[in-house]
């Protein structure tokens, strides 16, 4: 058990923030699967609806620095490049 004031506060700030970014991470790989999803099934337009909410969303996770820009450039274009090769 924590003895500092300062040091319980951080322990609940790191429980709230695991919590939250286990949801970002979860949200985001279940965005990829659902695009992933229509590339194998061969579905060209549920595909690039897809991929339009993934790249919304994944944009969204940059801003509120779930993710690094660059992370989020080369998620996002791996997908397009797998939707434009259908």
């Amino acid at each position: 058990m924590a003895n500092h004031k300062s040091s319980v506060k951080r322990i609940r700030q790191t429980i709230v923030r695991t919590e939250r970014n286990r949801f970002y991470r979860t949200r985001l790989k279940n965005i990829v699967k659902d695009v992933r999803a229509a590339i194998d099934a061969g579905n060209k337009e549920e595909a690039a609806t897809a991929l339009k909410v993934a790249n919304q969303q994944i944009h969204k996770f940059v801003s509120k620095g779930i993710l690094k820009k660059e992370t989020a450039a080369r998620k996002v274009s791996r997908l397009h490049k797998a939707v434009n090769a259908l």
